[in-house]
């Protein structure tokens, strides 16, 4: 594509070159730039582009977008914008020509639920003879094709190219996880979103947006078409979350509330759950429905209204609602059992904020006729103040803790888990090293940093009637320690743990 067409509409301040360069290609990483591309020099959260420009250029850039041109070297031609990002993405759009045109996009936000409610929506789209893609946290998915997700919402290039793909492929509706720093940074701002749901605000990622009401405005910016982000047709609000109800207010498009509240337009009653599932009578627009699910947990209710919320948006019928809905088996790591050689009830779940595991945990409560055995660690180089909260939650809904290492990254696992004990303390539980002979007492817990030895104390401990959660890293299926990611899959662990593959080295009897 020649350089001119990429440039129109694209708001240049400062342009030297030959507006005739055949581009044939488009870069934000220098490493990944090949002769005839053009780079863009974009400000991150640690690293600044700019300091790659010389880079680029000497692996092939013809041309460099920046919002300086000072440094970047002769031969390349020079745009100079007042934001790379969005001229990121911008540039994306025209260079993949515009993949979304022909398709029906649908935004899903909030914490916690965007991976089920993205899988449950796709469930319904293929009952009802649409086809599907999704982008999101367990990865891009389109008919007869799966990709990985290094992030849950790619940047707006990467973007642009698997929406191409799945344009190509014929996809008619794309679901796509928007997480808050793909909102902040403005990943999906030319995203035409149909419908965009708000699933609920909780404590994350404060690491990177510092306070709560900051965490609210990157997601408020979805609904609010402000910073670059596309307003949607209609938005889909939980508006039994406190945060929803405050969004509720603001959003900029027409809206539609779920919860289990009599006033909103979506609503469960009469719910039932146990261990192979739930079921549930929606109240809706178009009538009640009668669902059931394989899905556990009350707050997977949330889930199901809010995809049912978003399908009614979409013009999907009750009865593919229904059906698809039915069609789910389950997430991959969401709530989901292991089966192993014991018939143990082992449960792996992404839990991984204080939100999300009180939540695990109280679904799983009533199902279990004896002692709830928790497994879970925090990841490092995130958010710190959430540990001793997670440790405080696990120690007022479980029975007995094993507290161990997740993505320690960078971070001594040691102190992370010295932060999470902290909470189980404040509840007055008492730390032992893992007992040779006799049993856990509850208020109970053990520090083992060995993730796969902590897993197999758990198993090992549990007696019938017993039921272990390993939450934290889900659907994952490594661990990062350091800068060395190494193959790791909790569901292969448990089982192996239940097989007797590999013990814990101490007995419990």
């Amino acid at each position: 594509m020649r350089l001119e067409r990429l440039l129109q509409g694209l708001g240049a301040e400062e342009f030297e070159g030959d507006p005739g360069l055949e581009i044939t290609g488009l870069a934000y990483d220098s490493r990944r730039v090949r002769p005839g591309h053009l780079f863009v020099a974009l400000k991150g959260h640690l690293l600044d582009g700019r300091r790659f420009i010389r880079s680029a250029v000497e692996n092939g850039a013809v041309a460099v977008v920046s919002d300086e041109t000072e440094g970047i070297p002769p031969g390349a031609a020079r745009i100079r914008v007042p934001d790379p990002r969005a001229a990121l993405s911008r540039l994306a759009v025209t260079f993949y020509h515009a993949p979304f045109e022909g398709m029906t996009l649908t935004a899903v936000t909030g914490t916690n639920g965007k991976t089920t409610t993205s899988y449950l929506l796709e469930a319904i789209l293929s009952a009802a003879g649409r086809r599907a893609g999704v982008i999101g946290t367990i990865g891009y998915r389109m008919p007869g094709k799966a990709l990985p997700a290094p992030v849950t919402t790619p940047e707006s290039l990467d973007l642009m190219r698997i929406l191409r793909e799945m344009a190509d492929a014929g996809v008619t509706d794309g679901v796509l996880e928007v997480s808050s720093h793909a909102l902040a940074q403005g990943r999906v701002r030319d995203c035409p979103f149909r419908v965009a749901v708000f699933t609920n605000l909780t404590r994350d990622h404060l690491d990177y947006h510092g306070t709560m009401d900051a965490y609210f405005e990157a997601k408020s910016r979805l609904f609010l078409g402000s910073g670059g982000a596309g307003r949607p047709q209609q938005a889909v609000i939980n508006g039994d979350d406190p945060w929803g109800r405050k969004l509720a207010k603001r959003a900029e498009c027409p809206v539609w509330t779920y919860g289990l509240s009599p006033d909103r337009d979506v609503r469960a009653a009469d719910i039932r759950m146990s261990m192979r599932g739930l079921s549930a009578i929606l109240a809706t627009p178009a009538g009640q429905m009668t669902v059931k699910s394989a899905l556990m947990g009350d707050f997977n209710i949330y889930n199901i209204l809010a995809a049912t919320a978003a399908a009614l948006c979409l013009d999907i019928a009750p009865e593919s609602i229904v059906s698809g809905i039915g069609n789910l088996g389950g997430v991959p790591g969401r709530l989901e059992r292991v089966e192993n050689a014991r018939s143990l009830p082992i449960i792996v779940d992404y839990a991984h904020t204080p939100d999300a595991l009180q939540k695990a945990l109280s679904a799983l409560r009533p199902l279990v006729k004896g002692r709830l055995v928790t497994v879970f660690g925090c990841g490092g180089d995130r958010d710190t103040g959430k540990r001793r909260e997670m440790g405080r939650v696990a120690g007022e809904h479980s029975d007995l803790v094993i507290v161990t290492s997740d993505n320690p990254r960078s971070e001594a696992p040691a102190r992370i888990a010295e932060q999470i004990a902290s909470g189980l303390n404040d509840c007055g539980w008492r730390r032992i090293g893992f007992p040779e002979k006799g049993t856990f007492r509850r208020a109970e817990y053990v520090v083992e940093l060995d993730r796969a030895r902590a897993i197999r104390m758990a198993v090992e401990a549990a007696r019938k009637g017993d039921l272990v959660l390993v939450a934290g890293k889900g659907h994952e299926d490594y661990q990062i320690i350091g800068n060395h990611r190494r193959h790791f899959d909790d569901r292969e662990v448990a089982a192996a743990a239940a097989s007797g593959e590999g013990g814990a080295g101490a007995g419990v009897g």
